[in-house]
């Protein structure tokens, strides 16, 4: 069984990371009933016997003794790390897992890289030297992280090259939040695209979630809680509190984090627990990224209330699958019906036979475009154990050219900003810090959105079949 490390960076990646680890507990608990340490525990926890006659040692077998989260917490602001430290999920990180300061980034992309980056390198390279030498067999890194902030997409994307360095054989999965346009953080589009030439680069997978998606989404629960179409929920309900979590208080962004938190238990599912047609993280990587840069993945999740203290209707195993393609569910803007797929993935949860894959996946392909070389570019994943309290569950994952939109907007964004040279001097008196890497960033964006609108610009065109050999007789 294969291990992977989530690496959370600045506020948001460490409340995302902290629902995570909360709804993981939840998950592995309602299906291990006798507390045995297994393999699907094993993926993203260690097993330590912390007796003090027998010092620190994990325990590969047997009873669970004490869970500790396969995790790196950054954060330059204590504030949330410290908030973890005194929840009820205190107990899964230990001190030396943590790297923290106290005076942030200041929503400044240049201080997170430049500055924190260089100062907080070493520690950063022991922590994640010390977390991968307790596994086995690491097959991924997942990155959580903002890309609004200072911390999130500079420190993030700083992390993302160390990882590139140290383990260069072991997959770099990055969750990045996008903001929306009326982000209270003015210089967001700066630190957005300085993070996006970043990740273009050095990510294997990027799966990219808007905050203004997540805002409807959350709204959308809450409409249907309220109109009773979601059954009877209970107060309080884990669909849109964070009870269990960080605080007993709500914080308005915690039903937001739990979205995402779902998107990476689903996206994990294969590597914790068995079925009948598994799908590695690496096979993810292979199937869905044709092109090195364009490795950003939109994601949708059906249903959107994945939690054992709702009475929600399940949905019909068909209209589950239509669902997943329709804009309603996408954790980005975007519509991928009218765009195109470079490849699309399907990973099925719960009591789902192959034959209903292939007959939902025939029945939508008629209304999906797929580019003309790749007509059969699908790839699925059934896992047997569903998520807590529902019969099953989908998540969709594809490479498709409506994440272009997203990048228009935030290069037309960027550009208001940087026309005037607006806070342009807060970034320049970072050391380390030049113009010219506003210019490249605005310049590897700009690329990465030419490539998308070359294969946009090749729908519907149907490339003719190469001339077939002729044997003479």
């Amino acid at each position: 069984m294969t291990q992977s490390v989530v690496v959370q960076v600045g506020q948001c990646g460490n409340q995302i990371g902290c629902r995570f680890w909360d709804l993981a507990l939840r998950e592995h608990a309602a299906v291990n009933k006798k507390g045995i340490y297994d393999d699907a525990l094993c993926s993203f926890f260690r097993n330590v016997d912390t007796r003090a006659d027998v010092g620190e040692t994990d325990v590969q077998k047997g009873k669970i003794c004490s869970l500790k989260a396969r995790a790196v917490l950054i954060d330059m602001e204590e504030g949330v790390v410290n908030e973890i430290l005194q929840g009820p999920l205190r107990d899964l990180f230990e001190s030396r897992q943590l790297i923290t300061d106290v005076s942030g980034s200041g929503n400044n992309w240049a201080v997170g890289h430049k500055l924190y980056g260089s100062q907080y390198r070493e520690q950063i390279v022991e922590n994640l030297r010390r977390t991968a030498e307790h596994c086995d067999c690491l097959q991924c890194f997942f990155v959580i992280h903002s890309m609004g902030g200072g911390t999130g997409s500079g420190l993030g994307t700083f992390v993302l090259n160390v990882l590139e360095e140290e383990f260069p054989e072991v997959y770099r999965f990055v969750t990045a939040v996008y903001p929306s346009a009326e982000d209270d953080v003015i210089t967001s589009p700066y630190n957005s695209v300085l993070a996006m030439r970043e990740l273009t680069h050095h990510a294997d997978c990027v799966l990219p979630i808007e905050n203004r998606s997540l805002v409807d989404i959350v709204n959308k629960i809450t409409n249907m809680a309220n109109t009773g179409k979601l059954g009877n929920m209970k107060p309080n309900s884990l669909v849109t509190s964070s009870r269990g979590g960080v605080k007993e208080n709500e914080k308005p962004f915690d039903a937001m984090n739990n979205i995402v938190a779902n998107l990476l238990l689903n996206l994990t599912s294969s590597a914790r627990f068995e079925g009948s047609l598994n799908m590695d993280l690496n096979e993810i990587s292979m199937n869905l990224v044709p092109f090195p840069r364009l490795h950003y993945l939109t994601s949708s999740l059906t249903p959107l209330y994945t939690l054992a203290d709702v009475n929600v209707p399940s949905r019909r195993l068909d209209q589950m699958f239509s669902d997943a393609f329709s804009k309603d569910h996408q954790l980005i803007r975007a519509d991928p019906k009218h765009s195109l797929y470079l490849a699309c993935a399907l990973m099925v949860r719960g009591n789902v036979q192959i034959s209903d894959l292939r007959r939902n996946i025939e029945r939508l392909k008629p209304s999906l475009q797929f580019i003309s070389w790749n007509q059969e570019g699908w790839k699925t994943g059934l896992c047997s154990v569903p998520p807590v309290g529902h019969s099953h569950s989908l998540l969709a994952l594809a490479n498709n050219t409506c994440v272009k939109p997203t990048f228009i907007e935030l290069r037309d964004r960027f550009n208001k900003l940087y026309r005037k040279k607006a806070h342009l001097h807060h970034y320049l008196q970072v050391d380390g810090m030049e113009q010219h890497c506003f210019s490249e960033a605005i310049s590897s964006l700009s690329s990465l959105i030419e490539e998308y609108s070359q294969l946009d610009a090749s729908r519907g065109l149907q490339m003719p079949d190469p001339p077939r050999l002729n044997i003479a007789v």
